[in-house]
């Protein structure tokens, strides 16, 4: 039985509530970390801090990291005519980890959504209307639900002045996907799509 104040228990609460980790594994990694707690816990609580301090968002694309402007904005690698906007910075990670994309980002912070109560002052929409000198394409890299295809056409129009193509993702069939199992609207999206 644990007591009102236990730490161990404390722990494995606040580890349960991340994503992907439920009471049962919040629990199997706090037994491991207690194991070890020089080599495990102790360097982990350093590296949480730590984090917790330095890493911000960045001032030009929304990205989180140590260094303000961050590191894609920085790399002169990168493809400055080309700015990816996504719904959020695990998208923009997520793209990265894939290497899908070799230019710039911009992180919307979420999706237009009545339904949640988020219009487009919710958004970093001005930020980026600010950011479209020198650029030769927007590519919209939002989810394929309803509130990522309101929020698409909201950005085209508002992109539309500016003469600058603005581009989508492609959506339909996954690699492996059987078109049986896939639902109308994505076999519709991805006949659309076709080329």
């Amino acid at each position: 039985m644990s007591l009102p104040n236990d730490p161990v228990e404390h722990l494995i609460a606040l580890l349960s509530k991340l994503p992907g980790l439920g009471r049962r594994s919040a629990r199997r990694a706090v037994l491991r970390m207690l194991m070890a707690p020089e080599t495990r816990m102790t360097p982990l609580a350093d590296a949480l801090k730590a984090a917790a301090a330095a890493v911000k968002p960045c001032s030009i694309c929304g990205n989180l990291d140590a260094s303000d402007p961050c590191h894609i904005c920085t790399d002169p690698d990168r493809d400055r005519e080309l700015i990816c906007v996504v719904e959020g910075v695990a998208e923009l990670w997520a793209l990265e980890r894939a290497h899908a994309h070799d230019g710039l980002y911009h992180v919307l912070g979420g999706t237009l959504s009545a339904m949640a109560g988020v219009g487009p002052e919710d958004l970093s929409v001005t930020p980026l209307l600010r950011r479209l000198e020198g650029a030769r394409e927007i590519i919209l890299a939002l989810p394929a639900t309803v509130e990522g295809a309101t929020t698409a056409h909201y950005l085209a129009d508002r992109l539309r002045p500016s003469g600058i193509p603005v581009t989508r993702l492609a959506q339909g069939v996954p690699m492996g996907g059987a078109l049986d199992v896939l639902d109308d609207g994505t076999l519709a999206a991805a006949f659309k799509a076709r080329r």
